[in-house]
């Protein structure tokens, strides 16, 4: 064979390719008809249709290559630049913001155009020598700098370190010294040691509330000089970035930093100038922009590739289902976008024209068909939507906004109310994932009525271009909105309604999973930005006091004013969304669901607090709101509201139930529960005017890890906002918010409507501090003592102080010592604040410590992690001396763990007793079989017996075993725990059942009356074996035992977990066999063919005919399903959907019908549409091709040698080629009707005549 061409066999190919293929067989989301019906599932395997073979461009630390030795050279300045370097960044966030500006390689391009060099840019928020937390099984630096050849490292070290003072030099010195050691000594780039240049840290500047410089710059020169001394003894270059950046920073008249030590643009322009020089020796070119936009576009692109979303799916646990054809596909098309993008950049360099990079992208492959492993649920009109909500007849719920007129506002995900009473709405269609090609448009839009009538009129696009925004919330005259991953504010600064500045405010918040980013953003009621990230990220933001890190879960507190991050309260949590605070200031959530006993600062990195027990926590909801408003029933007020996602869709109404320790919530009823299972209620809250809105995410496709993140039958256009009003009580009339004065908005505070309150206050917080704090003075100090909301009131004027930064202390202590306990537990949180303006602080925690009561207790408990001192331990010990339990113990036992307090009794012999305060208080186990009756007893003792422990991976949805064998009759028994926090279920069926029993429990999420239920479908018990009932943290039970014999039949026995939407992941095979060989022969056959059959003309002619006649009226998913077993989707495409080797059978119909199509299909040979014939092409050399010939002219021939990958092309000159000859053989294989029935080939043969979408009706 030449080096030229490639032999390919095009029938071989088709047939190895086996494996089934999606086809989206009906109308794209895009261009969806009036109504639309969700597109039936096929299995595809985890083998690429297109035959290309990806897995070259995964990138994990299970098997990525490790560099080999390498001889260190020196590296010196000027530096030495060789044509084709390939130059990585690696280190913290001075070099990895870089990336946003792009002035440090836009400078070296021009000064080098002739070299042609690469820039990488590996870094990650605070990131130290020895310390760089990754996403599970996510490549290490050394990897990630192997494969991409490292010729060349700047590394940026010593800012994060910097605030351990002078306690942490040594360790520094040694560390990276020993780092630097390890990267001289490896051949990156397969043939020498990396040339490496180490940058020091910048200078600090002080700005507004923030005295960055003041706090950390004494610091940073000692850590400078380390590293230059590291430079100088491991003979590598350093860059001194302190010394000039100390005058330009201490400048008045520039302003640098955005926080007083990250960059602006100017910071970065003036940043690469000095690398520049330093580097070269020469004075910096004139910024070339043209340039620099392209290299901020590439650096965009290889992001993606580098650190994509959802990295739990593509390196981490959850790969197995999707990892290979959502991501690896994707990884070859960024690195060719990036190559196209560094072509451009070295032509822009070279003073060359470009054409538009658009054109060069065109050439990039198409991605494979993406997995679908399910089906989806039916898609409605909003007025069909409505009709399938089972509404509280005290309600009446209509459409506030939809696509249909506000097609901007499609995929909303979180509300917000503005102080001009217009609706605030996140909306992203690019969720859950970025794909080469297609830049995220994501949008924050405005909703108003302006006519009053109940339904927005006018819509607004604020922001657009946005990167899913999960959350936002209003505040600061501008909005702070989530772009995993990184915290964006955004403002209008002309006046036009649009947002004109777009600041990045943090970043290194984790993407492992993008609908368990930043979330649940809200104002704490004393001014701090609340929000949380859930299970399986890291996170590790770099902030002017320090690095902030946290893993798998918890909260962020954020201070705008002093640009202060706190993080707290982690735990091995799930993905819970919802949040608020009660009419006190008790934060309230869903997992937890008292999560105001879970504010204490966190262990330290990389520990956690325990898991609670005992204490309410769930997963599904999304949204919380307590009921003050007058508009809704009166014996509402005081519960709350929430709507849960899974497996119901519905909105509850829950009391809330104070006990000695904390509060519970306790479910009271339904206020709608839908039918239609595409309803998606993720946020929820109370307008102006006292109706309750529902933002309804609305998708066919409920789920993230049940469906494949490409899966193309996403709804990208859908999105409701419901209106929910009381019947027979009239709405109220919004107070004046927006231009309302300062004493008008103050006495707004004494307003029962958390929601009136909450927006005054955040007007207040925009307005002249010390003009808020005169007026908060006079308010709260006029305030009469008689009204029944006094305390209440005093404790508004305490959040309002410290939401300007103002303290009262005179005030806090009043609260502190009177008799309403709820204002005391308020008024100790302000304690973890306001601590060190209060000399007697000590004595009012040791106060609140022995309170009589728990909920005051806790809170001392956890004010205590906050002040952190020795003191302070002392003081929270007394709580022990108490009662305890629930939420007090957890909140108690935590504060003791937190890194504060924890180095002061830790290895102290002094707190000795602290070491069992701290353990788990006994109980009994939640995971122990319990007491057996006899018949168990004699069950237990059989000779035979098989037992078999079966638990849950925690957040996986995965059975801890998933194959067991045994012999017929064999006495079983499965002890089945779950300790998870989601309820599961373990369900053994018949063979082949598992999608008929999972379907239809899936099914029974739409009725109301099986919310509570074990979903087991009741209809199905032919079809069901043995059964556990749900037991996990909302049942009774975390255990259950199952005691059977196994079938006497031989056998592959599924076992599924049927919580709705479970069992597509969480399911094992129960092998019933005699032997081994048998056990391994039954796993074989299953994935072979049941029965195959040699069908002819002769056999199915008359029955061909009967079904054209009828072809309308038979069910299109049986089709479907009959195509996906035929394989035909392994070549032809539907509708111009699939892959597209032969031609569309979406107008088959038009040439052939009954017999005829049937003769087609079962002899492919007999009449070849010569579009799509094949020819074996025999060259002068001696070498033979194979192919389709799509192109010929005088000088040759373009051929497609394999089908799956039409868009590779050959070109075979005429010269070379020594005889032609067309194959009378189609490319379409005999026998694809042999392993379908004859039910089945009916109806194949009806979907294809029906343009395959079927001609009925069908809601499915």
């Amino acid at each position: 064979m030449t080096a030229r061409y490639r032999t390919a066999r095009i029938l071989t190919i088709a047939l190895a390719a086996g494996g089934v293929i999606a086809v989206a067989a009906l109308a794209p989301a895009q261009n969806r008809p009036a109504r639309p019906q969700p597109k039936p599932a096929a299995p595809v395997p985890d083998v690429s249709p297109d035959g290309v073979d990806y897995t070259q461009y995964g990138i994990y630390e299970k098997s990525a290559a490790r560099p080999g030795p390498a001889t260190p050279v020196e590296t010196s300045l000027p530096l030495k630049l060789n044509k084709g370097d390939r130059i990585a960044f690696i280190g913290n966030g001075l070099l990895e913001f870089e990336r946003q500006y792009g002035y440090i390689e836009t400078l070296l391009q021009q000064r080098f155009p002739q070299l042609e060099l690469r820039f990488r840019n590996l870094c990650w928020p605070a990131d130290t020598a020895d310390l760089q937390p990754r996403p599970e099984n996510f490549a290490d630096s050394e990897q990630h700098l192997a494969h991409e050849k490292a010729d060349v490292i700047f590394a940026a070290f010593g800012y994060n370190e910097s605030f351990k003072g002078e306690a942490g030099e040594a360790d520094f010195r040694k560390t990276l010294g020993a780092y630097v050691s390890g990267l001289k000594s490896r051949a990156f780039n397969r043939k020498t040691g990396p040339r490496i240049v180490l940058l020091s840290p910048i200078a600090a500047e002080n700005i507004s509330n923030v005295p960055a410089a003041d706090l950390n710059n004494a610091n940073l020169k000692r850590y400078a000089d380390i590293v230059r001394e590291v430079a100088k003894e491991q003979k590598v270059a350093f860059l001194d970035l302190y010394t000039p950046t100390v005058p330009v920073m201490a400048d008045p008249k520039t302003d640098l930093t955005f926080n007083g030590v990250h960059l602006t643009d100017p910071g970065y322009a003036l940043l690469g100038k000095t690398i520049f020089s330093q580097l070269t020796g020469e004075a910096p070119p004139a910024i070339n922009e043209s340039i620099r936009s392209v290299v901020t576009d590439k650096d965009r692109q290889y992001e993606r590739r580098f650190r994509p979303l959802n990295s739990f799916y593509y390196t981490g646990s959850r790969n197995k289902d999707y990892g290979y054809l959502d991501f690896l596909p994707a990884m070859r098309n960024f690195d060719a976008m990036v190559a196209n993008r560094e072509s451009r950049i070295w032509a822009l360099a070279a003073g060359k024209d470009v054409p538009p990079i658009a054109a060069a992208d065109a050439a990039i492959p198409p991605m494979p068909a993406a997995k679908q492993s399910r089906g989806v649920n039916e898609w409605l009109k909003a007025d069909e939507e409505l009709k399938a909500f089972k509404i509280d007849p005290r309600f009446d719920v209509s459409l506030f906004a939809g696509e249909d007129h506000f097609p901007d506002a499609a995929k909303p995900i979180q509300m917000r109310w503005d102080s001009r009473g217009r609706l605030w709405v996140s909306c992203s269609t690019t969720y859950p994932h970025v794909y080469p090609g297609r830049e995220p448009n994501d949008k924050i839009v405005v909703l108003e009525d302006t006519d009053k009538d109940g339904r927005a009129d006018k819509s607004t696009v604020f922001a657009e271009k946005l990167h899913i925004p999960l959350s936002f919330e209003l505040g600061d005259g501008g909005v702070y909105v989530s772009e995993q991953p990184h915290l964006t504010f955004l403002k209008d600064t002309d006046g036009d309604g649009k947002a004109d500045l777009r600041r990045i405010i943090l970043t290194g918040f984790g993407t492992e999973d993008s609908h368990h980013a930043l979330h649940d953003f809200v104002w704490t009621p004393d001014g701090d930005l609340l929000f949380r990230e859930s299970i399986f990220h890291h996170s590790q933001v770099e902030t002017a006091y320090g690095p902030v890190r946290m893993q798998n879960s918890g909260w962020f507190r954020y201070d705008p004013r002093t640009q202060r991050l706190t993080a707290f309260g982690t735990y091995p949590s799930t993905n819970p969304w919802g949040v608020t605070f009660d009419d006190w200031g008790q934060h309230v959530a869903s997992h937890p669901i008292y999560a105001a006993a879970f504010h204490s600062l966190n262990p330290p990195y990389p520990l956690q607090h325990a898991s609670p027990r005992g204490l309410q926590a769930y997963s599904g909801t999304c949204g919380h709101e307590f009921v003050d408003f007058a508009t809704f029933p009166d014996e509402m007020r005081g519960g709350f509201i929430k709507a849960r996602y899974k497996p119901t869709n519905r909105l509850e109404y829950h009391q809330w139930v104070e006990g000695d320790f904390g509060f519970e919530e306790k479910y009271v009823s339904d206020l709608i529960f839908s039918t239609n299972l595409s309803f998606i209620p993720v946020d929820l809250g109370f307008g102006p005017e006292g109706a309750m809105y529902i933002c309804d995410w609305y998708n066919p496709v409920k789920g993230h890890a049940q469906y494949a993140l490409r899966d193309e039958r996403r709804d990208r256009t859908s999105g409701r906002i419901w209106r929910m009003t009381a019947k027979g009580r009239p709405l109220q009339t919004a107070p004046k918010i927006d231009g309302a004065s300062t004493p008008e908005l103050l006495e707004l505070l004494k307003r029962p409507e958390y929601r009136y309150r909450y927006w005054a206050k955040r007007e207040l917080r925009e307005r002249n501090a010390a003009d808020v704090k005169s007026a908060v003075d006079a308010w709260s100090a006029a305030l009469e003592k008689a009204d029944p909301r006094y305390r209440h009131h005093q404790i508004e004027a305490v959040w309002m102080y410290r939401g300007i930064g103002a303290t009262n202390a005179p005030l806090l202590r009043d609260l502190l010592a009177c008799q309403d306990h709820h204002a005391r537990a308020a008024a100790v949180q302000q304690l973890r604040y306001w601590h060190s303006a209060m000399p007697d602080a000590i004595t009012l925690l040791k106060s609140a410590a022995n309170d009589a009561n728990g909920i005051v207790r806790m809170e001392a408990a956890i004010a205590a992690s906050y002040i952190g001192t020795r003191e302070a331990l002392d003081a929270m010990l007394d709580i022990a001396k108490l009662p305890r339990g629930g939420a007090l113990d957890y909140a108690f036992v935590s504060s003791l763990g937190s890194e504060a307090l924890k180095r002061h009794w830790e290895s102290n012999a002094a707190y000795a007793r602290v070491q069992d305060l701290v353990k788990p208080q006994p109980q009994a186990s939640e995971f122990a079989e319990g007491k057996r009756t006899p018949e168990q007893v004699a069950f237990d003792k059989q000779a035979d017996l098989s037992v078999v422990r079966i638990g849950c991976v925690p957040e996986r949805m995965r059975f801890t075993v998933e194959q067991l064998i045994v012999k017929p009759g064999q006495p079983v028994k499965i002890v089945f725990t779950n300790g998870d926090a989601t309820d599961h279920n373990l369900v053994l069926v018949k063979p082949d059942a598992m999608e008929e029993v999972g379907m239809a429990a899936n099914d029974m999420a739409k009725d109301p009356a099986n919310a509570s239920s074990d979903f087991i479908p009741a209809g199905k018990k032919n079809l069901i074996l043995q059964a556990t009932p749900l037991v996990g943290p909302s049942k009774k039970s975390r255990i259950h035992v199952l005691r059977f014999k196994a079938p006497a039949e031989p056998g592959i026995y599924p076992y599924v977990c049927t919580y709705p939407g479970h069992w597509v992941m969480m399911n094992g095979l129960l092998v019933v066999a005699n032997d081994p060989t048998q056990a391994a022969t039954l796993l074989a056959a299953r994935k072979a063919p049941t029965q195959t059959t040699d069908w002819t003309i002769a056999t199915l002619a008359a029955d061909a005919d009967a079904t054209s006649a009828k072809a309308a009226a038979r069910d299109p998913v049986k089709g479907m399903r009959a195509y996906m077993k035929a394989q035909c989707n392994v070549c032809h495409p539907i509708g111009g959907h699939g892959v597209a080797i032969g031609p569309d059978l979406s107008k088959v119909a038009e040439r052939y019908k009954g017999q005829k199509l049937l003769s087609q299909i079962l002899d492919p040979s007999a009449e070849v549409n010569e579009n799509y014939r094949l020819w074996t092409i025999s060259l002068k050399d001696g070498d033979v091709l194979a192919g389709s010939i799509v192109k010929s002219d005088a000088g040759g021939i373009d051929l497609v040698q394999n089908p799956l990958a039409p868009q590779t092309v050959t070109r075979v000159a005429a010269k070379d080629i020594l005889k032609q000859t067309p194959s009378k053989q189609s490319a379409m294989p005999q026998g694809l009707l042999s392993p379908l029935t004859k039910e089945e080939i009916m109806d194949l043969l009806a979907f294809l005549e029906t343009g395959g979408t079927g001609g009925g009706s069908h809601n499915h």
